[in-house]
């Protein structure tokens, strides 16, 4: 079973989806649209006291128990700020359609929509907390502390590492269909026909032989000619002209990815008896 979550920043566009799943007759997926308003109800009947983006009594309705951990702060966001939540379960056999066709429809490109909410305050930035702002960080780096003899404290010092990866995206293909075509063709063929003509002749001149030739000639005869004629005959032979072939064809090709990390820098200062101090 595959559980696939998209995220619309109107209904027509989720309902417009949903509505394509069932006209494919993948009748074994089970698609289900939220909004914010029922974000706001199941909190409410759940009667638990969550903080700010933590609804797991939602995701718990909503079947959306496979969506991972970090992308569910994201669509909770966006549903908060008006989106539209599309979770589909489906099996094995219809996972790749269901796939192509929310890749296909309106839905919000994640990374980009993360990016617009850490960048607006929505989200928290990259690697800090939930309940942590960027003022008690700066706070909590310039407090001063005082150890007790023997006591020890630690500055974690934290390094971002760039992480590239890959995902497969549908570009678009060819499609090829074959049909019939019909043709009038006309020819000419020359047919031959035979016809017996019957003439009746006046004679008036003695019979050769005498009598005796008159007994050969008065006896019964019969005579037949037969009429022939030709007719068109049609046969029709299939012969491959073409063919049409489809390949494809697999190229690569280096793609430079710009981004920027960040790492804490740890600045170690020896103060003297008065309070002023020396940086190293």
């Amino acid at each position: 079973m595959h559980t696939y979550t998209a995220l619309y920043d109107n209904r027509q566009d989720a309902e417009a989806a949903q509505a394509e799943l069932t006209r494919l007759g993948i009748i074994e997926a089970d698609a289900n649209i939220a909004d914010k308003s029922a974000f706001e109800n199941r909190t409410a009947q759940a009667g638990e006291t969550q903080a700010a983006g933590d609804d797991r009594g939602v995701w718990g309705s909503l079947k959306g128990a496979f969506v991972p951990e970090e992308d569910r702060r994201i669509y909770e966001t966006g549903v908060r700020e008006g989106g539209y939540l599309l979770t589909v379960n489906v099996d094995d056999q219809n996972a790749d359609r269901v796939h192509d066709l929310l890749e296909r429809s309106n839905a919000v490109d994640l990374d980009e929509r993360e990016a617009q909410y850490r960048q607006t305050g929505l989200l928290p930035p990259a690697g800090m907390n939930a309940g942590q702002t960027s003022m008690g960080r700066t706070e909590n780096m310039g407090r001063t502390e005082n150890l007790s003899a023997g006591g020890e404290q630690t500055i974690p010092v934290v390094e971002e590492q760039l992480k590239v990866g890959k995902r497969e995206v549908s570009r678009g293909g060819v499609r090829v269909r074959s049909y019939v075509v019909e043709t009038p063709v006309h020819e000419q063929v020359r047919l031959r026909d035979e016809h017996v003509e019957v003439e009746r002749r006046p004679v008036d001149q003695p019979l050769r032989g005498g009598l005796s030739g008159a007994e050969g000639m008065l006896q019964e005869r019969t005579i037949e000619m037969t009429e022939t004629s030709e007719e068109a005959v049609v046969a029709k032979e299939a012969r491959v002209v073409e063919e049409v072939v489809l390949r494809k064809q697999t190229g690569e090709h280096v793609e430079t990815i710009d981004d920027t990390v960040r790492r804490t820098e740890v600045e170690v200062e020896r103060t003297d008896p008065t309070g002023k101090g020396q940086a190293r």
